[in-house]
């Protein structure tokens, strides 16, 4: 700082000094030389014995000290307290500081939407889009066009991607992904492996990530190019990078479930939360349309034929509604308000159906009509008023979507002034008969402290119970808790399984009823390509389907090639707990399909399938194995018991448990009595290897009249222990 002093000292002096020379130097320039040098002699001595000019140059350079003083002190006060804020300010994403309350202080002071308030991710950094020309953004509102066409599943989808493909043909980058994903798919136009790859290859040549990713999905699968899991890996990756979600979907998964990678918990919390914020930040309130997640192996047996509604079905619903039968109209509204069960999603329709209800004094059709007017879409215009009218008719009849409702127009302010004591009322009210967006809007109050005090255990309660109904918003900032800790033990393992269920609840999640829709159209192959797809996303139902098909032919190639994929799919959805996959583990071991055969690893996945996840299957073939003695001790007493096991977890495998109880019976009853005979005086005639006296289809057919009374014996007495 004394050097800072001297310097300023001498700039003031110099300056002032020039102030001062300088008048008088224009002036000496303007008289004739001789004239000049004697005036200047003169007012040198003048000013030299001048003692008030001294005064003045001394008060304005002390001046100028003190004003440059007072600067820098001001300059260093300021530096010093960006320093300390800098010190003391912690990032968005961590838990509040217990030593300072400023921030604390802020949040509980914000009154903003709750979505605002939760999103504890820093946002994205955004791209800034290049200028496009004319042409491309003529490009960009076709494809525009197209997607909303698609995103509510219009029935001309061909219309749709011909569109994409318009939009394609001029460049459009994004329009050129999707009819590359489109010639995989076989979606609107003919199912062509070879374009899609020439699209990925050009687009990644480029850098485009969603091409990358496309590439990471051939060479995974062996999609039209040769298995390749490392140049899979180098795709995903990549893509990742570039933020495309299917990438870091993929790549996540792989991480997670150490498949051709080494496990890694954050590394996949971490890419499953990039792709769970976006999720998160494009799903409304009433938590978006709902997928229906069909099975193939349960529907083959007969236990997902109710997975959708018959046609005939859905039109005798139209016929009851248009004759007046409220729940008829009540229900075919909530149908095409969340679509699914194969009807499609119709905000119109919707509409239709809860304004006929509602006429009747319907209390859920006119809590659905507000929750219509409140959101809007599709045509219908959003009215606070129109909404607040309905939620209040339904509010007056006790309806929890009513009262949930009435509880968002008060936070928000929409239609009423903005009061969140009534709001938290309202909530309360819905959350006590189980509404999950009531349940929803408690745990966003409790975590923000929004008209109550914060309590992170409060919002951890009412997040856990409205997920249990699938809503994306309560997974995700439940999984935002156990990620950082806040009113729960940090469990990384939690928070991963979390967002992968939020992550799995994106738009691409509607590709699942696609495929099924394709199966039933018999096009095993487009079919096929969806469910592969979307297996390497991690989805355990596609993957537990994409190997059904492939047991059922649906790939080309030889019956080893498809059995040693298949059971690779197998193996991941039994992975994560898929009971048929686990039995199908234990199938292709027992029979040697796609693996040597190995009884032991046969009865180890029918063992995990029987005692963790409860398969009456897996339990009838260990107590087949028992009984045969393959793989397992020969035990008729412990093959007795699985069969009676099998027989009480599922009413369908009763008649084959009885059968086999049936056969266990003669087997033990004919055993009894070739001893007996052994030990009589006729035993060489049926034991002595030169006696023809019984033949082996003699002992066949005296082994089926003694399995014949053994079977009427057991239904007749069921829990008799075998002899």
């Amino acid at each position: 700082m004394d050097h800072l002093k001297v310097y300023i000292l001498w700039l003031c002096f110099a300056l002032s000094a020039a102030t001062a020379l300088g008048p008088e130097s224009n002036k000496k320039a303007e008289d004739s030389s001789d004239d000049d040098e004697k005036s200047l002699e003169n007012l040198d001595s003048e000013t030299m014995n001048d003692p008030e000019y001294y005064n003045e140059l001394t008060e304005a350079i002390n001046k100028q000290i003190m004003s440059m003083q007072e600067y820098a002190d001001a300059v260093s006060k300021t530096t010093r307290l960006l320093k300390k804020e800098e010190e003391n300010i912690e990032p968005n994403w961590m838990p509040p500081s217990k030593a300072s309350n400023l921030q604390e202080n802020e949040f509980e002071n914000m009154e903003e939407n709750p979505q605002d308030i939760l999103d504890t991710l820093p946002p994205l950094p955004e791209e800034k889009e290049t200028e496009l020309s004319p042409e491309m953004k003529e490009a960009k509102e076709v494809y525009e066009a197209a997607m909303a066409k698609l995103e509510r599943r219009s029935p001309d989808l061909r219309g749709a991607i011909l569109q994409v493909k318009q939009a394609a043909d001029w460049g459009y980058v994004p329009a050129k992904i999707k009819l590359a994903w489109s010639y995989i798919y076989g979606e609107g136009v003919e199912l062509d492996v070879e374009k899609a790859k020439k699209i990925f290859e050009e687009l990644s040549e480029e850098g485009n990530a969603d091409a990358h990713a496309g590439l990471g999905f051939l060479h995974a699968t062996g999609v039209g190019v040769p298995v390749s899991q490392a140049r899979a890996l180098l795709h995903y990756t990549l893509g990742a990078l570039g933020d495309s979600d299917y990438a870091q979907m993929a790549l996540a998964y792989r991480h997670w479930a150490g498949v051709t990678l080494p496990g890694s918990c954050p590394k996949a919390m971490e890419l499953y939360m990039k792709v769970a914020h976006k999720v998160a930040a494009q799903v409304s309130l009433s938590g978006g349309p709902a997928v229906q997640r069909v099975r193939l192996v349960d529907e083959a047996e007969g236990a997902g034929s109710g997975a959708a509604l018959d046609t005939d079905l859905i039109e005798y619903y139209q016929l009851l509604a248009e004759r007046g039968d409220v729940q008829a109209q009540v229900g075919l509204g909530q149908l095409h308000f969340q679509g699914g069960r194969g009807v499609t999603l119709d905000l119109n329709k919707a509409l239709h159906y809860f304004q006929q209800a509602a006429k009747t004094g319907n209390a859920v059709a006119n809590a659905f009509l507000g929750k219509i007017y409140l959101e809007g879409g599709d045509g219908i215009k959003a009215d606070n008023d129109t909404a607040l009218r309905y939620f209040r008719k339904a509010a007056e009849l006790n309806n929890p979507v009513g009262q949930s409702g009435l509880g968002i127009m008060y936070l928000q302010g929409r239609g009423v002034p903005k009061d969140t004591a009534t709001a938290f009322k309202y909530f309360a009210m819905a959350a006590n008969q189980g509404w999950v967006e009531g349940q929803l809007h408690l745990g966003f109050m409790y975590f923000g402290g929004i008209g109550v005090r914060r309590d992170f255990k409060q919002a951890n309660k009412y997040f856990s119970l409205a997920s249990q109904s699938g809503h994306v918003l309560a997974l995700y900032h439940l999984g935002q808790m156990h990620a950082q800790g806040l009113g729960v033990l940090r469990s990384c393992s939690t928070a991963v399984e979390l967002f992968k269920n939020v992550c799995e609840r994106g738009p691409w999640g509607a590709r699942l009823m696609r495929a099924h829709a394709a199966w039933r159209a018999r096009d095993a192959d487009a079919a096929f390509l969806q469910y592969l797809a979307l297996a390497e996303r991690g989805y355990e139902v596609a993957q537990s389907n994409a190997a059904f098909l492939l047991d059922e032919g649906a790939a080309q190639g030889g019956a080893a090639e498809r059995w040693r994929r298949a059971l690779q799919l197998w193996a991941r959805a039994a992975a994560q707990g898929c009971a048929p996959a686990r039995v199908k583990l234990g199938d292709y071991h027992y029979y040697g399909q796609g693996t040597p055969r190995d009884l032991d690893a046969a009865a180890h996945h029918y063992r995990v399938a029987a005692d963790t996840l409860h398969s009456a299957q897996a339990t009838f073939n260990l107590g087949y194995m028992h009984e045969r003695g393959l793989g397992l001790a020969r035990d008729l007493h412990l093959a007795k018991r699985c069969y009676d096991l099998a027989a009480d977890a599922s009413p369908d495998a009763r008649l084959p448990a009885a059968l086999a109880l049936a056969r266990l019976h003669a087997h033990s009853a004919l055993e009894g009595l070739l001893e007996s005979l052994s030990q009589s005086p006729l035993a060489f005639i049926f034991l002595s290897g030169e006696s023809t006296f019984l033949s082996n289809w003699d002992l066949y057919l005296i082994s089926a009249l003694v399995g014949a009374l053994g079977f009427v014996i057991y239904l007749r007495r069921p829990n008799q222990p075998v002899n």
